[in-house]
């Protein structure tokens, strides 16, 4: 079998902007040796060639800050009137399943992404979509990814497109962008420019009504092939959250 990993790496870049920034703090193997001592073990009874134990400190982390699965309770504190789950509440068989990509590199950015593309896609490839699947979506624009113009660079999801997948029976889905929309202040400019209440956030929204998690900021949907593989995406069970990071990877038999 063949493992593909589709997350991004955790760590601090100088680059994110701010509210993507992570910063760890590594602890080395001799701060352990001064705990024991501290805690009473003297360092004649150390273990031979002891030297501590490492420890890290997830000092500051969104649970948007890298590859991710939302859950619908990001989108609205409702579906249908009914509480929204948080990503403690997802169910795992939602997380684990066939996979499928679909090529959007084509779409040039802030071109949305529609149901006709996927049909067309799907149509040219020989392709169908079944219930249960994971929807892969490839733009390409992880190559921006760790840099500053990544969050506003890109395709993203209509909401039409989206909805169209959820009525396929697909329950998550996701993507290489840094959102599952177009870029955030793209969508903020062409709001205030048309004066339309209904262009922002559309396809996320789309989770008021239909229930679904997408993922965003995966990377390295190149190196798999348009099927025949299995994705598992198990996310942090953080009680209560709207998302968490996850190690998002494909398997090849």
């Amino acid at each position: 079998m063949k493992i593909i990993d589709l997350s991004k790496p955790i760590q601090y870049n100088k680059t994110d902007p701010w509210f993507m920034k992570v910063k760890i703090k590594h602890k080395p193997h001799k701060k352990a040796g001064l705990l024991l001592r501290i805690l009473g073990l003297p360092k004649r009874l150390f273990p031979k060639d002891f030297k501590g134990w490492a420890d890290d400190t997830i000092k500051k982390m969104g649970v948007h800050s890298t590859t991710h699965i939302d859950a619908p309770w990001h989108y609205s504190p409702t579906v249908n009137g009914e509480k929204a789950k948080t990503i403690d509440e997802i169910p795992l068989d939602w997380c684990y399943g066939n996979g499928i990509v679909i090529d959007m590199k084509h779409k040039q950015d802030f071109d949305p992404i529609t149901s006709s593309d996927i049909k067309t896609f799907l149509e040219k490839e020989k392709l169908s979509i079944e219930s249960g699947m994971i929807v892969l979506i490839k733009t390409g624009r992880d190559i921006y990814n760790g840099t500053k113009d990544f969050p506003d660079k890109g395709t993203g999801m209509s909401a039409e497109a989206t909805e169209w997948l959820i009525n396929q029976g697909i329950k998550v889905m996701g993507i290489d962008s840094w959102g599952w929309d177009l870029p955030l202040k793209y969508l903020i400019k062409k709001a205030k420019e048309t004066n339309n209440s209904e262009l922002f956030w559309e396809a996320h929204l789309v989770g008021q009504k239909k229930e679904y998690c997408h993922m965003e900021q995966l990377v390295n949907l190149d190196a798999l092939p348009y099927t025949g593989f299995k994705v598992a995406v198990f996310p942090l069970k953080i009680v209560g959250a709207s998302a968490a990071p996850a190690r998002v990877v494909a398997m090849i038999d």
